[in-house]
């Protein structure tokens, strides 16, 4: 087992400025990972990758609005200068090389260069074909898909576990029986994008390649990885894919200012050795996992993709472990008068309660959001929605 890990501080180049998406929180995940010794294992490589080509973005953007990202101008009509998506300088070669690492990501996977690789500066899953949306100037989660099924992927599974929908991904790949997106995210009543109701099973030819997981306010780890585990490994299984993309974004952590799970880092950590298990029982071990969104920029982000990068990379950290000196110094450093957390865990023992039917969803709200889930989309797998073995 191999992993290639797509990072160059050009990357960090993606800033948009006095904004809750700031590269600080990629930057001090590397430093964690290099203080723990992470990169240097056997069997690791980095990758100082290149941005994507025009032909690579076509795949996903249109060329009018390439265009509008490479004038570098407010330009409401492609979703640009706006708060949530700002221009900044030299922001096409920014949002290109984010993409690029991710392609490469992709290809390593694919060719069988790596078994597993990891770009945490990624997962840009809200941008839209023909605009900038939630932070995402160019959908590289996407794009790299889109790569994939040019290299002859024929069954690609996108799983999406930030806390916000995967919009841009869903709707990219809408019609396309190849690529199954699921996403388990905050009801979209309550938060952002407002898309990734249970109803939103794939468009015509691809029923069932769009699963969402729409969870209430407040979900907390035992909660959450019920969920996870009532809907994804059934219907990721049941689509027998030849590779899986993850999305993993850190912000469903109970300390994140922009939304209202109440995930910890021990759960986040839990949800990335599911998603390996699965990759290694369904495509052997073939993995390409990118960042997302987060915005606890040192308290939660460094901690949770350091711990994927173990994960991904071999051996998983262990969560007790105390967080270097050396990193809680250039933490503190960076964004003085933050809280610097003192070890890898929360203290949580993320347990897992199985998932039981019940014709109405029964009591719990996060119950009835896996019953939804289940009825919208397992009997288009060929599964017994109220069948737990399933």
């Amino acid at each position: 087992m191999t992993t290639l890990v797509t990072w160059d501080e050009a990357l960090l180049a993606y800033n948009l400025g006095d904004h809750p998406l700031d590269p600080v929180r990629v930057e001090l995940t590397i430093a964690l990972a290099r203080e723990f010794g992470i990169l240097d294992r056997p069997g690791v490589t980095v990758l100082a990758p290149g941005p994507a080509d025009d032909e690579a973005l076509l795949r996903v953007h249109t060329a009018d609005y390439i265009a509008a990202v490479k004038r570098g101008t407010a330009d409401l009509t492609y979703g640009l200068g706006t708060p949530d998506n700002p221009t900044f300088p030299h922001m096409h070669d920014a949002s290109a090389l984010v993409a690029g690492a991710t392609i490469a990501a992709a290809e390593a996977v694919w060719t069988g260069a790596a078994t597993r690789a990891v770009n945490v500066s990624g997962g840009l899953h809200h941008a839209m074909p023909a605009s900038a949306s939630g932070f995402c100037v160019y959908n590289d989660p996407a794009i790299a898909i889109a790569r994939l099924l040019d290299l002859g992927a024929e069954r690609v599974a996108y799983v999406d576990v930030d806390v916000h929908h995967g919009d841009g991904v869903q709707a990219v790949f809408y019609d396309d029986p190849r690529v199954l997106t699921v996403s388990l995210h905050e009801s979209p009543l309550t938060l952002f994008p407002g898309t990734g109701f249970a109803t939103e099973t794939g468009g015509d030819g691809a029923e069932g390649s769009a699963v969402n997981v729409a969870l209430p306010p407040g979900t907390s780890d035992i909660g959450w990885l019920r969920a996870f585990h009532a809907v994804v490994p059934s219907v990721v299984r049941a689509f027998r894919p030849q590779v899986i993309f993850s999305q993993c974004g850190a912000d469903a952590h109970r300390l994140d200012p922009l939304a209202d799970l109440r995930l910890s880092v021990d759960g986040q950590r839990a949800s990335y050795l599911a998603m390996k298990a699965l990759a290694d029982e369904l495509c052997d071990g073939k993995w390409i996992a990118s960042g997302g969104g987060g915005y606890a920029l040192v308290e939660v982000v460094p901690r949770v993709w350091t711990h994927l990068l173990a994960i991904a990379t071999g051996e998983p950290l262990d969560p007790s472990l105390e967080t270097p000196a050396a990193w809680r110094s250039l933490a503190a450093a960076r964004r003085p008068g933050r809280d610097v957390p003192q070890t890898m865990t929360d203290g949580r023992t993320p347990d897992l309660v199985p998932w039981q039917p019940s014709t109405d969803g029964g009591p719990d709200a996060v119950d009835r959001a896996i019953t939804a889930t289940r009825n919208a989309v397992f009997p288009l797998f060929g599964l017994d929605p109220f069948d737990p073995r399933d």
